[in-house]
């Protein structure tokens, strides 16, 4: 007799309080050094004292929890309903230090609110461009993503950019350290131990950087235990038209990048990511971005870096990341909290980096080993040039610094320079695929991912 009960999708799965707060713990973690990186930028740009970075910190941690709520669990037709983190977008920060400098953090947030809403009333009309992602193109994209945030686990496992000591033996050694703990883990455990494989392997680290110097708990002691964010405390907004313009095409880079982690995590969770999905993703981002503008954060996105998280672990839960939102909020209201948890050495984060990053880049190889390269000899050009141009970035920093002023933002993302060769390579070679057909294939290869 057949087997009629209903199973609930392992993107819907509830697990226990106790598990879910220690899945959605290792995706904070996973993350927490990229969401207070901007801060910390716009704060140095602004000239702002410490106490307003560290509420700045706050106001954006609290704002992340807040958006992750948003796009995990979703409200009306709003939020697509996977295991997305949301944080700051980087494609910002070069706009909004100009802005900081000339405008203040008032044009930054005036920007950012308009912004927002225009991303907002954009999506249903973006969404549609879905056909035009069939797998050699999400495969493309994917495969880019993972090769751009590789040389971010990189540098911080040999300190981070910046530091005095880059690349010093002790820093090596402990992200090595913490790299073969993640892959011992992953070799002789199963189930909730080899899930929560990077989580363990950063407590494994700090525990072996503490007597060697390179935890620093100084702040600790000074943060204060409480702190409220309130809307517009840098001022009510001011609506500057350059900034605002030179926002909105930072946020259309943002929903092609969205749209790239969107379609990666629908794969990695066998869920197939459809126009309408795809629209309550990007409100969800847009609701988010308009929303950091009155709190004093910023525009927010799909986070790629805990995308290999999800990959690595193998929790396709949301309500897993719907609790890393719910941390994200809490830490926002406790400064002390969030400053013990960024006393996280950087060589710590980059042993799971390196792990999590390469994740992405081999479920991107994986979808393009489906990809027919028999019957369709082009799609090999495809894959070729739209990820070589999606590592031009990532190669040479300075490779497109004599192009106009207004294309760096476009052509500082690898992300978006593969996307778009990926798409507009395969409407040349392969035609514009209908949106079933494309959706059709999609589903098809999440399913022989599974």
């Amino acid at each position: 007799m057949a087997n009629t009960q209903h199973s609930v999708a392992p993107v819907d799965e509830m697990m226990p309080a106790a598990k879910l707060f220690v899945f959605g713990l290792q995706h904070v973690l996973a993350m927490y050094a990229g969401a207070v990186a901007v801060p910390l930028i716009i704060a140095g740009a602004a000239g702002l004292t410490k106490a307003q970075t560290a509420f700045l910190i706050n106001a954006d941690l609290f704002t992340c929890g807040i958006a992750t709520l948003l796009q995990t669990l979703g409200i009306w037709k709003i939020g697509i309903k996977i295991p997305v983190i949301q944080g700051v977008t980087f494609a910002a920060v070069t706009p909004m230090i100009i802005m900081a400098k000339t405008g203040g953090m008032e044009t930054i947030y005036g920007s950012i609110i308009i912004a927002g809403i225009c991303t907002f009333l954009l999506a249903p009309f973006f969404s549609k461009l879905i056909r035009f992602f069939p797998p050699i193109v999400t495969g493309s994209v994917i495969t880019v993503i993972g090769i751009s945030l590789l040389p971010v686990g990189i540098a911080w496992a040999a300190g981070g950019t910046g530091d005095p000591h880059y690349g010093s033996m002790t820093y090596i050694g402990v992200a090595a350290i913490v790299l073969v703990a993640i892959l011992l883990i992953n070799k002789f455990f199963r189930g909730f131990v080899a899930h929560i494989s990077v989580l363990l392997g950063l407590i494994i680290g700090l525990i072996i950087a503490m007597p060697v110097g390179l935890v620093n708990f100084s702040g600790v002691s000074s943060a204060a235990w409480l702190g409220i964010d309130y809307p517009f405390a840098f001022g009510m907004p001011k609506f500057d038209l350059g900034s605002i313009i030179a926002m909105i095409i930072v946020m259309l880079v943002v929903m092609v990048e969205s749209t790239g982690d969107f379609l990666a995590i629908g794969v990695m969770v066998d869920k197939p990511i459809g126009e309408k999905e795809l629209t309550a993703g990007l409100r969800a981002d847009g609701l988010a971005t308009a929303l950091g503008g009155i709190l004093n954060a910023f525009p927010y996105t799909a986070f790629a870096q805990n995308v290999g998280l999800v990959g690595l672990t193998g929790v396709k839960s949301r309500f897993v990341v719907a609790t890393s939102g719910a941390i994200l909020v809490v830490m926002g209201f406790f400064p002390k909290l969030a400053t013990i948890i960024a006393s996280l050495p950087n060589a710590v984060l980059g042993g799971a980096g390196i792990a999590m990053f390469g994740i992405v880049a081999a479920n991107g190889i994986k979808t393009l080993s489906k990809v027919d390269y028999e019957k369709k000899p082009n799609n090999i050009f495809i894959v070729a040039i739209s990820i070589g141009l999606g590592v031009i970035p990532v190669v040479d920093a300075n490779f497109f610094k004599l192009f106009p002023d207004w294309s760096q933002t476009i052509l500082h993302s690898g992300i978006t320079l593969g996307s778009v060769a990926a798409v507009i390579l395969n409407a040349l070679f392969n035609g514009s695929k209908g949106g079933e057909e494309a959706q059709k294939e999609l589903a098809d290869n999440a399913g022989m991912n599974a």
